[in-house]
């Protein structure tokens, strides 16, 4: 919107100087000089100096141009170049009108120009106001042009804020669904562009989240279902008497019951958790210990407890899963863990470095995907089911973050948990 105001004034502006400012400041000069012409040529008529004094005298009265005969003066030696617009019409004109040896002082008092010319037995000084020569208009012009782009960029900015507004409302909005979060006095409102792009996005939010309700509620359908029948399986199997057998079919139920429980979690994702304000220090020393107590090696970056406090708006079962999992596949694969905690921009970075042997490089994105699993057996002791590293990233992302995995200096794996600030 201001762009084209600019470019308005912009062309208004050469229009005015190349047009009305030369043709008046031509006019003008045009005028004097002829004045200044009329007044030579009746001089030179004049035969004494009582006659040239009553010229100079009339002239004066009607033509508001002081005149002043000096006999005997020679002009000085002209300048190496005259100074200004102004000057370099008026000299056109005074060579066109006058035709005489002349010199122009723009600064022989303030709001007046001297022109002096001259003539066989002396020279004519001649005082000009400055009104006579250029038009005032342009300076009245200048302050239009400036007021009004100021008048108009002012209505544009408020303009344009009661526009942007809403959109920035819409941008807030889905940041926040991103996260997990919701806005409920969020309404569609703003110029009718902006309300379709708002009734949209509540149009998305609401097939995502029946989506979303009914994975979990299939899932958690067929794993009630799933569970009866195990149910009645243990029961048979504790009722049978000990054999090989029996005791390979407890561990395929078993077997079964783990893989039922994680795509029951992997579904569920404590999505329904209410955010609140965690110290992240407290939250990893804490994490810390109970990974301690269950025999991981893992080591505690003093800063993380000696530093600055964290404290972020959280999912904090959500986050706490999260960390479990990855500080469980690192004390898994690896025989010491270290965790850390840095600052980096707008976001908080929790590190999880291992020793162990790592994951390909090329591997990295795959072993996101659920039931992905590098260990090309089965086997729930070696592997898992799968989904640990899918739902920490998933947890991660509901918090508007994410989960990246890159080489750690430990010579192992490292993995990057971060959250905006």
């Amino acid at each position: 919107m201001m762009t084209p105001v600019v470019l308005a004034q912009a062309i208004a502006t050469f229009v005015f100087y190349d047009r009305h400012w030369d043709t008046m400041t031509n006019r003008l000069a045009n005028s004097v000089s002829g004045e200044i012409a009329f007044v030579i040529e009746q001089l030179a008529r004049d035969k004494d100096e009582a006659a040239r004094a009553e010229t100079l005298s009339m002239a004066a009265r009607h033509t508001d141009i002081l005149f002043t005969w000096n006999p005997g003066e020679e002009l000085p030696a002209p300048p190496a170049r005259l100074r200004g617009a102004l000057e370099e019409t008026l000299g056109q004109a005074l060579d066109d009108r006058v035709r005489r040896p002349w010199r122009i002082n723009s600064n022989v008092a303030h709001k007046w120009i001297e022109i002096r010319v001259q003539l066989p037995e002396g020279v004519l000084s001649v005082l000009s106001p400055e009104r006579r020569l250029y038009s005032f208009t342009s300076y009245l012009f200048i302050i239009w042009m400036l007021g009004s782009a100021l008048v108009l960029f002012s209505i544009a900015t408020l303009f344009m804020r009661n526009q942007i507004r809403p959109i920035r409302r819409l941008a807030v909005a889905a940041d926040a669904f991103g996260k997990g979060r919701d806005m409920a006095d969020f309404r569609p409102e703003g110029a009718v562009e902006v309300r379709q792009a708002a009734h949209a996005f509540l149009l998305m939010r609401d097939r995502i989240r029946r989506q979303i309700a009914q994975r979990t509620e299939m899932l958690a359908g067929v794993s009630h279902d799933l569970r009866t029948p195990l149910t009645r399986m243990k029961l048979q199997l504790a009722m049978m008497p000990d054999m090989a057998e029996v005791e390979e079919l407890k561990a395929d139920v078993a077997e079964m019951q783990v893989m039922i429980d994680g795509y029951l979690s992997f579904a569920r994702g404590d999505g329904e958790e209410e955010e609140r304000q965690v110290d992240l220090s407290l939250l990893l020393a804490e994490i810390a210990g109970n990974a301690r107590r269950e025999g991981a090696r893992l080591t505690l970056d003093p800063t993380v407890t000696q530093g600055e406090a964290v404290v972020l708006p959280l999912r904090l079962l959500s986050l706490r899963r999260c960390l479990t999992n990855l500080i469980g596949n690192a004390a898994r694969y690896g025989r010491h863990v270290w965790l850390s905690l840095e600052r980096r921009g707008n976001f908080v970075e929790i590190l999880i470095d291992d020793d162990g042997p790592g994951i390909p490089e090329d591997q990295r994105d795959a072993v996101f995907r659920p039931f992905f699993r590098l260990e090309p057996s089965r086997n729930q002791k070696t592997g898992g089911v799968g989904l640990g590293l899918t739902i920490a990233r998933d947890i991660a992302r509901q918090h508007g973050g994410d989960v990246l995995l890159r080489d750690s200096p430990q010579k192992g794996l490292r993995a990057v948990v971060r959250l905006p600030v």
